[in-house]
């Protein structure tokens, strides 16, 4: 954790200010970071400044929202290096003519984000490469979040011929491509997701990331729900292979918006659960890339399913669900652990010590396996760059040499008070971000263990459960905040706009999955078609999380 121990500058906003110069024509200080206003013909002068003189190489979020009177659109930027510098973007158009230039020449991460804020709110970004809808159907009419949508209104969306892109421009008389739809009804794909591919031969030549089979609007879903009890239960519903920590991500949003504090009790009981959380995940991903891999469903899949129901009934026990745990509320949790409390903590220590030597047979099975290692070494690879420049996190990033982590880098609960590290492989390949996740759990029960310890030996009469919130939160208007945890998947962020109500006027979900997922042509593109199922699978997606 030596990121911790270096002590970290504040933000020189005044600076920035400065070396934007008069691009900027407005300033607002937002929960998180300043935000700056620029024009909407200024933004890539804008980026481009941020990003080379004063390093802010991650776009981590574009929050695009309408008001009465304007469209707007903000770039949440932030440091690979150091996650505590964060600065906004501001870009505000007419209501009549929502045209801002787009940032995908400075991000590349900006082409799917801008696509997103134009499907759905409606902004139109000039000179954006492929601007078209990308969650919902070419044919649909209207902008769901825009704030004269008419959800009444019939919509006919008629099926779509998938036509070759490459084949207009292929001059090489010597072959010939074709195009192949791998999903959307397709094991490989991991639920309902649809690669348009085209193949060059055996050679995958282009691939393209059909999204949006499984958009529920769950961002205007949360704009419908209060802020102390109708939200908390939809983040479970975004990554449900890993789901605890979506509750945080909201939990972490709406605490800093209304300026709840969380008693440090129940900090390391969210900590434990959370991790516990980490792990299904890793384990349902390493099972399931295993079988994507070689086929092994007898002994890898049924292996990584049994260990993943060992912290699922330890998190039934502590919840009372297996799935949708729901167990976060405002200003803490729920409730303690269960009764007798040594019973609790024993199964959790028991599941603790069966770990070293379960993680060994994974490593016999899995990462000593010549097959598996053919198949993994060297292809799907990711270099740190290019990782970066689409907003990849997560193991995803961190098997590219990428040493980010939220819960260090801009640390919230109790992980600064705890011993743990920050795994990172530097082999940019499938089989390194296998290594990152098998050894992510070693680091977790470290963390699960030194919580029972904690929670062990804590006073009676200090654990708090929660503190002490209104009954009605109405959080100032015109209060933004934007917000992120460490999900299994990567960086899981939440933005929120507040207009003083007991509901947010705007609610933005920043889904790890979606911006790992775009990097997939980078890592496919030249390799054949089982490689292409290795790389997706080595992305670890949940496509409740990347739709919403």
């Amino acid at each position: 954790m030596s990121k911790q121990e270096i002590q970290r500058p504040e933000v020189d906003y005044d600076g920035l200010a400065e070396l934007l110069g008069d691009r900027v024509i407005g300033r607002e200080t937002h929960g998180n970071a300043e935000a700056f206003v620029v024009r909407p013909d200024e933004v890539q002068d804008a980026l481009f400044t941020l990003r080379d003189e004063a390093g802010f190489d991650h776009l981590s979020c574009l929050t695009a929202q309408q008001y009465e009177d304007r469209y707007e659109s903000i770039y949440h930027l932030t440091k690979y290096d150091d996650r505590t510098q964060e600065v906004s973007v501001v870009v505000p158009t007419s209501r009549e003519d929502p045209v801002s230039e787009t940032a995908e020449p400075v991000y590349r991460t900006a082409d799917w984000q801008e696509r997103e804020a134009y499907d759905l709110v409606g902004v139109e970004y000039e000179g954006h490469p492929d601007l078209r809808r990308i969650l919902l159907p070419e044919t649909w009419q209207g902008h769901p979040l825009g704030l004269d949508y008419d959800q009444d209104r019939p919509q006919i969306v008629s099926m779509e011929r998938h036509r070759n892109p490459l084949q207009a421009d292929h001059r090489d008389e010597g072959s010939e491509t074709m195009l192949l739809n791998i999903g959307p009804h397709h094991p490989a794909t991991h639920g309902v997701l649809h690669l348009k591919t085209v193949l060059d031969g055996e050679q995958v030549a282009d691939v393209e990331p059909d999204v949006g089979y499984l958009h529920r609007c769950e961002e205007q879903m949360a704009q419908t729900g209060n802020y102390r009890h109708e939200i908390m239960p939809y983040p479970d519903r975004w990554d449900y292979s890993a789901n605890m920590t979506n509750e945080w991500a909201y939990a972490r949003a709406a605490e800093d918006l209304a300026d709840i504090d969380v008693p440090e009790y129940a900090k390391v009981l969210r900590t434990l659960g959370v991790e516990l959380s980490r792990m299904t995940g890793h384990f349902l991903a390493v099972g399931t890339f295993a079988l994507d891999v070689y086929g092994d469903f007898t002994a890898i899949f049924m292996y990584a399913m049994r260990d993943r129901e060992k912290a699922q009934n330890i998190l039934e026990d502590l919840t009372g669900q297996r799935m949708m745990f729901n167990y976060f509320r405002l200003g803490g949790v729920i409730w303690d652990v269960p009764e007798p409390r040594d019973e609790f903590f024993g199964k959790v220590r028991d599941f603790l010590d069966d770990l070293p030597g379960t993680l060994e047979e994974y490593h016999d099975l899995i990462t000593g396996n010549e097959i598996f290692q053919l198949r993994c070494i060297d292809t799907g690879v990711l270099e740190p760059d290019v990782a970066k420049q689409y907003g990849a996190t997560g193991p995803v990033a961190r098997g590219s040499g990428v040493d980010y982590d939220v819960r260090r880098d801009d640390p919230y609960g109790y992980y600064d008070e705890l011993d743990w590290n920050v795994v990172t492989e530097d082999g940019c390949d499938n089989y390194s971000r296998v290594l990152v996740r098998l050894r992510e759990v070693e680091e977790s029960a470290k963390i699960v263990g030194q919580c029972v310890d904690l929670l062990e030996d804590w006073p009676e009469e200090e654990r708090t459960l929660q503190s002490n919130v209104p009954r009605t939160l109405k959080p100032p208007a015109d209060a933004e905040t934007y917000r992120a945890v460490e999900a299994a998947k990567g960086e899981l962020g939440v933005y929120i706009r507040s207009d003083n109500t007991s509901k947010p006027a705007r609610f933005k979900i920043r889904s790890p999955c979606f911006h790992n997922l775009s990097t997939l042509p980078e890592m496919a593109n030249g390799e054949y078609v089982p490689d292409l199922i290795a790389a997706l699978g080595s992305l670890d997606i949940v496509l409740g999380s990347v739709d919403r």
